[in-house]
């Protein structure tokens, strides 16, 4: 057992999406953190998503959007299908009507983007296996005490630790609440080429959607939703099962649909039930108090029925970094301040980041709520009228959420 001490001005907790953006963020800024992760590896939940326009322009200032886009082709609408039946009923160009301007979509794969992300911070940011027991007030200091028996003081506290983030906690955040679905997500990977094309794949069925959509040319992901969890954990102890439950669903689907689901190992499948935070406890929530924040799923932790879980992570990560590289560029040798007057700055910039990302998130994450209670309807009228009419509707709601822009980062001048 360690019982060694370290500083450190900003501490992010968790090495996910959301925390490896911010670090990149505030390097970009010329500030350094420490990123602290739980587990002994870079951790990565699922196999790809889908970036819209609006992660593409985090993704930009950042620095890393154009190396992630050679790997990632773009993926230029939205086919629809009825599963029963296996009738196309719609098909939907990721164009804007009112300006004629083409969204930016591509599945993107987490693995490449965690180690790209990763690659890009100073070497010794990230700092793997200690799990964060709690943590205590010093002043205008906060200080973590890890499992290993150490403890760090920092300036700064941001946690980016997930759905059952501890520093939500400290903050006094609910945990987040199960909705009644469970998905599904897979990985298919074609040696040949899957010859799909760039379209993503959307199919509705009697209490269940599903999607398939290429990362690449060699690569699809797909995902598949129900709306019932009373099966979940017998689908997660036998993946067998969890891949016959899915073929099961699919009705009269093309074949070059249902093979993307036979070509995925069973190894590679992905159970969990959904999890999201009510849209009135972001509301509600203390998102910053004095120096200490959360981001990411740990702050608004939404159902995937908008795309825009991970690409809002990304928003935060800019965001944030904005906020608090105001607050420590009057920390040059130019113009000293005291602690006092730094911790004021810091509380301020951790207010503002709430303030702007408040309303986001519950626009958010109660658009996505309704959006998928909605696509799970089993009444025959609505289901009807989704299959026929929802797919357009629904794409011109994505692209709308998706014109978000958090803007880029300038070059610090510390």
């Amino acid at each position: 057992m360690s019982n060694m001490e370290m500083t450190a001005d900003i501490v992010i907790v968790g090495a996910g999406i959301a925390g490896l953006a911010t670090a990149l963020a505030l390097h970009r800024l010329g500030l350094r953190s420490l990123v602290l992760e739980s587990s002994s590896y870079l951790r990565v939940n699922g196999a790809a998503f889908t970036t819209w326009t609006n992660a593409w322009k985090a993704l930009d200032a950042l620095g890393i959007g154009d190396s992630l886009r050679v790997a990632h082709p773009r993926i230029r609408g939205l086919v629809s299908y009825a599963a029963e039946a296996g009738v196309q009923t719609a098909e939907v160009e990721y164009v804007d009507k009112s300006t004629g301007v083409e969204h930016e979509v591509r599945c993107l794969r987490r693995k490449l983007l965690a180690e790209t992300l990763s690659n890009e911070l100073p070497s010794g940011t990230i700092r793997f296996s200690p799990q964060l027991v709690s943590i205590e007030e010093s002043g205008h200091l906060k200080l973590l005490h890890l499992a290993d028996g150490t403890t760090i003081k920092t300036k700064v506290l941001i946690g980016c630790d997930g759905v059952n983030s501890e520093v939500a906690k400290w903050l006094g955040f609910k945990k987040g609440a199960f909705d009644t679905r469970c998905a599904i997500r897979g990985y298919a990977v074609y040696e040949e080429g899957h010859g799909l094309g760039d379209k993503f794949f959307n199919f509705f069925g009697e209490g269940f959607r599903s999607g398939v959509v290429p990362c690449d040319d060699n690569s699809v992901y797909w995902f598949f939703s129900w709306s019932s969890a009373t099966r979940v954990k017998e689908l997660e102890e036998n993946p067998l099962k969890m891949m016959e439950f899915v073929l099961s669903k699919l009705g009269k689907l093309p074949d070059n649909i249902k093979d993307v689901f036979r070509r995925t190992k069973v190894d590679d499948l992905v159970c969990s039930q959904l999890r999201y935070k009510a849209p009135w406890e972001i509301l509600w929530a203390d998102i910053s108090k004095d120096n200490v924040c959360v981001s990411g799923d740990a702050c608004h932790p939404m159902t995937p029925d908008l795309g825009q879980g991970a690409c809002s992570a990304l928003e935060d990560g800019i965001i944030l970094a904005k906020c608090l590289a105001e607050a420590f560029a009057r920390s040059s040798t130019r113009e000293k301040c005291s602690e006092e007057e730094e911790y004021e700055r810091i509380k301020m910039s951790l207010n503002k980041y709430a303030k702007e990302r408040r309303w986001r998130a519950f626009d958010l994450v109660s658009t996505a709520y309704l959006v998928g209670h909605l696509q799970f309807t089993t009444e025959k009228v609505i289901s009807f009228l989704r299959n026929k009419f929802l797919a357009p509707h629904l794409v011109t709601m994505l692209m709308k959420k998706a014109t978000y822009d958090c803007g880029m980062l300038k070059a610090s001048t510390r």
